[in-house]
């Protein structure tokens, strides 16, 4: 027996989008990969009918995407009109996205803003970092809570990212010297390996999303709770 497969949930649809909220360990698109992990685009095509259904060219409504790693809300829309909408409130920084993470040692300043140019290393190719002339990225950050531990602790860390670079978040964590509990990219290996014993998967949640409802013009918000396995990691430090 394997680990049981968590399936993603619709928090909410209508007739021009869908807000799902994704687990971790299932990929967005299915063009990223040929293999058999479970894919996000694949399953809403399955089990939906809607006008972007097996529209290949609009990647059957997937807008925006989220690591494979990451669990969270995104949004699929339902027609072109709406992509294309969304598309563009995405492009324009109209979006506002809300991440949780609990990240390495004692973030200090508890708040602030993190400015640096990312892009996909040359000897790394699935890999991306802090790069001179890479596309200049910014998020926010306010730290929720400290929790003292041995190897220096943890920060639970809200980040509010202004641009949607691959990897972002990640890459910026690590950038203030402070990566993601988990990450077996940017933490290093024998740091993610020492973290997978207590975290089986990258501490990392999209947890809302604020925009504006391409039909009716309203700003409309989805909160997604922070996943049971991760708040069994914050119970665990805590003792």
């Amino acid at each position: 027996m394997g680990p049981k497969v968590i399936y993603p949930k619709v928090i909410y649809q209508d007739e021009s989008l869908f807000v799902i909220d994704k687990p971790a360990g299932w990929i967005t698109n299915s063009a990223d990969t040929a293999t058999s992990q479970p894919v996000l685009q694949s399953w809403v095509s399955r089990n939906f009918e809607y006008p972007l259904k097996g529209n290949v060219e609009y990647r059957e409504g997937i807008v925006h995407r989220l690591d494979k790693e990451t669990s969270g809300v995104i949004l699929v829309a339902k027609t072109k009109e709406t992509f294309s909408k969304l598309q563009s409130e995405f492009k324009n920084r109209q979006v506002e996205k809300t991440y949780i993470a609990l990240l390495h040692g004692k973030v200090e300043p508890t708040e602030g803003e993190i400015n640096a140019e990312v892009g996909r290393l040359p000897w790394r190719r699935d890999r991306f970092g802090i790069l001179p002339g890479g596309r200049q990225s910014s998020s926010f950050y306010k730290v929720l809570e400290f929790f003292p531990a041995e190897r220096g602790g943890y920060s639970l860390v809200e980040f509010y990212p202004k641009t949607g670079r691959t990897h972002q978040i990640r890459i910026h964590a690590k950038y203030i010297g402070h990566a993601i509990v988990a990450d077996e990219f940017y933490a290093g290996r024998k740091t993610a390996r020492n973290d997978r014993k207590f975290c089986s998967r990258l501490f990392l949640h999209a947890k809302e999303i604020k925009f504006i409802h391409p039909v009716t013009g309203e700003k409309i918000e989805f909160v997604s709770d922070l996943p049971e396995e991760l708040e069994e990691v914050l119970r665990k430090i805590k003792r």
